[in-house]
This record gives structure tokens, sequence and C-alpha cells, in this order.
């Protein structure tokens, strides 16, 4: 075997291909915890809810490296529209930091108890971040070279929608934001 047959060629993975597969798949994931954690008709302390909140929390944070992915694929499209993309860009990163944080206190109430996070973050948090990143996948739909469909923001907006209604969806919301991301999936290589 020569030296030019045994070379193998190792692809790159573009970090948007690896977060619009693993993030959503990760919440579908906190999900189905989620249900396992309920069997026994409560939601608490365990194994199930320890695995589910950090699965929770993976996926917020690879969430919040998605919409600094997209803001910068989006600048480069159309750096006019800086202000819109970078206000979006930095309510869903502070979003998820909220997000973070609140899971966090889960996981280790003893922090929630030092360092709660303040109410109007507690309240806001999860709409910024869900304001935040659906802008960043307008943005993605309407501009162009186009990044994705014109159904997948909307889609995503009703696997978010699914979670406010009832928590016991979000195996459903996973799979859902997962179709609306799996086109720019597709696209990373372009």
């Amino acid at each position: 075997m020569t030296a030019t047959q045994a070379r193998v060629t190792v692809r790159h993975v573009s970090p948007i291909r690896m977060v619009t597969l693993t993030a959503p798949l990760l919440l579908l994931l906190y999900g189905v915890a989620r249900l396992i954690d309920g069997l026994d008709g409560d939601h608490g302390p365990g194994w199930a809810w320890n695995i589910g909140h950090s699965l929770f929390f993976a996926s917020i944070a690879l969430f919040g490296v998605l919409a600094v992915h997209l803001r910068r694929m989006l600048l480069g499209a159309a750096p006019r529209l800086r202000a819109l993309t970078d206000t979006a860009t930095v309510a869903a990163l502070a979003g998820a930091a909220s997000f973070l944080w609140v899971i966090l206190g889960d996981l280790f109430p003893g922090l929630a108890d030092a360092a709660p996070l303040p109410d109007p973050l507690f309240l806001l948090g999860p709409l910024l971040f869900q304001l935040g990143l659906l802008t960043l996948l307008v943005q993605a739909a309407t501009l162009r070279p186009r990044r994705l469909p014109l159904w997948a923001p909307p889609l995503v907006l009703v696997g978010f929608a699914a979670i406010a209604v009832n928590l016991d969806l979000l195996p459903v919301a996973g799979a859902l934001i997962f179709a609306g991301l799996r086109p720019l999936h597709a696209d990373a290589d372009r």
C-alpha cells in the first residue's frame, strides 16, 4: 500500500451542522427523561431529573452556539442589517444564559438559594431566547441567499409553543425544532 492509497480524507463537520442536529435532539431526550421522571406522579430530584436537566443544559448551550453562528452567517449575507442581527443575537444569548442559570439552580438548589435569578430575567429570559433565535431564523429564511425555507421558522415557533402549552410535549417540540433546523444542517456545506 502506498502513501497515496493510505491517505484518509477527514471531513470537517461545520459547527452549524453539528448544532442543528444535536441541540434539538438533546431537547427531545430531555423531554423523554422528563416523562420517565414523572412516571411516579412527581417531577423532582432523582436520576431521570438530573439526566434530563443535564441534557437540557447542553441543549440550551448549543442553541446559544447556533445563535452565534447564525449571526456570523447573516452578517456575511446582509451587513446592512447588523443592528437587527446583533440585537437578536444578544437577546438569544441573554435568554440562553437565563435558562442555563435556572437549570443550574434546579440541579444545584444551593446555588439557586445563594444567587437567585432576578424575577424580570426569570420571566423574560425564555422569551428573549425564543424571540432572538426566531428573529435570526426568519432572517436566514428571508435574506438572500436563503439558508432556510420560509416554513422553517414557523415550525420552530410551533415547537417553542408546544413547550409553553405543556412540558410533557417536550419530545414533540424537540422533533419540530429539529425539522425546522434540518435545512440548516443540509445547507451547512454550501
